[in-house]
């Protein structure tokens, strides 16, 4: 992690208000809780995963760190090649019978601008996130993590993230997944499976270990910010579900998603503090 890059675009953020509040209410004893990374507990203007959309609000930045990597593209140029590069791997994952195909980012990146060094378009590929996709704690985040660590419950991610996702906890949390409580076996990023959520599969991965660990679905909640990618998969897996309605940024309720049309969250959470209250 370099901790020079982080300062350089470190912007605090505040989520904003959403119409929802605090609601339902958990009907049996969780021993674990598993998360859903951006747009829930990082404030993310995207919701997920860096989006590439907002290069054109950003063009100076790439444009400077085009020149930085010595690369003779322009901003547009570089994008057209980036979304290319996805879609070309998403179609060769599709054609396999992935149904949502995640990419690895830094391997995207290698073959969109011919990096031969596989350690620079890692670098690449992080200071490109952190200017399009800027992240930063959702309040108590800390705090909340901690207790739940103090109770001795299990914790865990099911996210779509990619190999940089880990260094927001390590620069703002000063902490590595480990010590901030989340069991090894439970950390379950997109990139590292090649499906992206909505899709069943990482799910189904987690309810496998967790299978493995006695821990029944039914004493799981999962938490996230999105009706389709994490509260729908995550009923289907047989989780409890919370949705994270915290941030008008990122909360998506998929009211014209036909699969959401009779799916609802168990509890409804505007600030991570009320986790240990349904949790009570």
């Amino acid at each position: 992690m370099n901790k020079d890059l982080f300062e350089k675009y470190l912007i605090p953020l505040s989520p904003l208000p959403t119409p929802l509040n605090q609601s339902g209410k958990l009907d049996k004893k969780i021993k674990c809780v598993l998360f859903d990374i951006y747009g829930t507990l990082f404030i993310s203007s995207s919701g997920d995963i860096g989006t590439a959309k907002k290069v054109s609000q950003e063009t100076d930045k790439i444009e400077h760190l085009l020149e930085k990597f010595k690369i003779k593209k322009n901003a547009e140029t570089l994008l057209k090649s980036f979304f290319d590069t996805i879609e070309k791997q998403h179609e060769k994952s599709r054609i396999k019978g992935i149904d949502y195909p995640e990419i690895e980012i830094d391997q995207i990146w290698t073959q969109a601008l011919d990096f031969k060094n596989p350690d620079i378009a890692r670098a690449f590929a992080l200071e490109f996130e952190l200017i399009v996709n800027p992240a930063y704690p959702m309040p108590n985040l800390k705090e909340v993590l901690r207790e739940l660590k103090n109770r001795h419950i299990i914790l865990g991610i099911i996210s779509n993230a990619q190999f940089f996702t880990p260094y927001l906890f390590d620069w703002f949390l000063k902490s590595d997944l480990k010590n901030l409580g989340f069991e090894p076996n439970l950390i379950l990023f997109s990139y590292k499976f090649g499906y992206a959520k909505p899709s069943s599969f990482i799910f189904e991965v987690a309810s496998l270990r967790l299978k493995d660990m006695n821990i029944p679905t039914y004493s799981v909640l999962y938490v996230g910010n999105d009706m389709l990618n994490d509260i729908y998969p995550a009923q289907k897996a047989g989780f409890k579900t919370g949705l994270f309605a915290g941030d008008a940024r990122s909360l998506r309720l998929r009211k014209d998603e036909p699969v959401c049309e009779n799916v609802s969250a168990d509890i409804v959470i505007t600030d991570l503090v009320q986790i240990l209250d349904c949790l009570d």
